[in-house]
């Protein structure tokens, strides 16, 4: 599968850039090489590779900064960052960036690289058949049936084995505390037990004046609950992207990421909630998946029924929609013992 790939790879150190340009060449690959993310970029304006190999701690510029580069210049390009360090800030930050795998030097197994690189590109060549229904997209051919999702390619036993790494990942990946889109703006709170795995919360500003969004409780979900996790927001964001970031109904979005989690092979039920506000209209469509709350607009509140897991049909739970005021409301959760968890809906002038 590596025969005729081109990689490009970004590494400072001599010794392992060496090493890894070796290997690839031996697989039938077309290498180039770059000692810094400056020579990196000079790269890729004279050629577009298949893949993107690079450390983070490197001069002139930063890896992290090298990343965010190409993810805004080239986000065509499937990137696998090789560290010398497994911070689980690092992590996420790259995660953040679409980094596709995350893999920690030295690398004891060389084939631990080649089984990464052949899995990045199958998902590659996977997302490039338009034709292929989203669901089919993430299903592995072969005796690997199963899963390949591509922000977690690796160490899905370490993240169950560490839940605090896992948490620190999870917090992590959470957005930006405020967000404006024209007149409106989004803001959540979240007071949160440091003994629990977290209530994570994710949001994307759709064109045509939406915002799509979710949160999921990871404590619900036993020791599988980040690798959930990480596939219901590797889920959430690809669909999106492949319906062009519009969403025309939520029960479609949760039926897709339920495919995703029933063929995966370890993916557990957990509680969520999943909701789109259209800014035009000024209504919010819910729909709750173990998750209840309440919607507060103005001197109303409205009460959110929790229904099935998310894993567990939830799908078919009902489509609330409820009014927005000019001003916005407040969206409380109420089916969380260890969290206080609230989103913002609001104007500003």
């Amino acid at each position: 599968m590596l025969k005729g790939k081109t990689i490009l790879i970004v590494e400072d150190d001599p010794v392992f850039r060496t090493m890894i340009v070796g290997f690839l060449k031996s697989q039938g690959c077309l290498v180039r090489e770059a000692e810094d993310g400056l020579i990196g970029l000079k790269a890729l304006k004279d050629n577009i590779p298949d893949l993107l190999l690079c450390d983070l701690a490197m001069p002139v510029m930063t890896g992290m900064e090298f990343v965010e580069e190409v993810a805004l210049q080239y986000p065509m390009i499937p990137v696998i960052v090789i560290s010398g360090t497994g911070n689980m800030t690092d992590v996420a930050q790259a995660l953040r960036l679409g980094v596709k795998d995350f893999l920690i030097k030295p690398i004891d197994n060389i084939m631990t690289l080649k089984s990464a690189i052949e899995s990045v590109l199958k998902m590659q060549d996977s997302a490039k058949q338009q034709q292929q229904d989203f669901s089919q997209r993430w299903l592995v051919d072969g005796d690997d049936a199963g899963l390949v999702e591509e922000e977690l390619q690796w160490h899905i036993s370490e993240l169950k084995n560490n839940p605090q790494a896992a948490r620190e990942l999870l917090i992590g990946l959470m957005p930006n505390l405020q967000s404006h889109y024209g007149r409106w703006k989004l803001s959540y709170r979240a007071l949160q037990s440091a003994e629990m795995s977290p209530v994570i919360f994710d949001y994307i500003w759709l064109i045509d004046g939406q915002l799509a969004f979710y949160m999921v409780d990871t404590s619900s979900g036993g020791e599988n609950s980040t690798a959930t996790a990480l596939l219901i927001r590797a889920c959430f964001n690809d669909f999106l992207r492949r319906q062009g970031n519009y969403l025309s109904s939520v029960q479609h979005l949760v039926s897709q990421i339920e495919l995703g989690l029933k063929y995966s092979g370890y993916a557990t039920p957990v509680k969520g909630l999943f909701g789109v506000f259209n800014l035009a209209e000024k209504q919010l469509h819910l729909i709750a998946a173990g998750i209840g709350g309440h919607l507060k607009v103005g001197d109303q509140c409205a009460t959110i029924v929790a229904g099935e897991w998310l894993g567990n049909e939830a799908c078919n739970n009902p489509l609330v929609i409820l009014p927005m005021s000019d001003n916005g409301g407040r969206l409380s959760l109420s089916d969380i013992q260890h969290a206080n968890f609230s989103v913002n809906f609001e104007t500003v002038t």
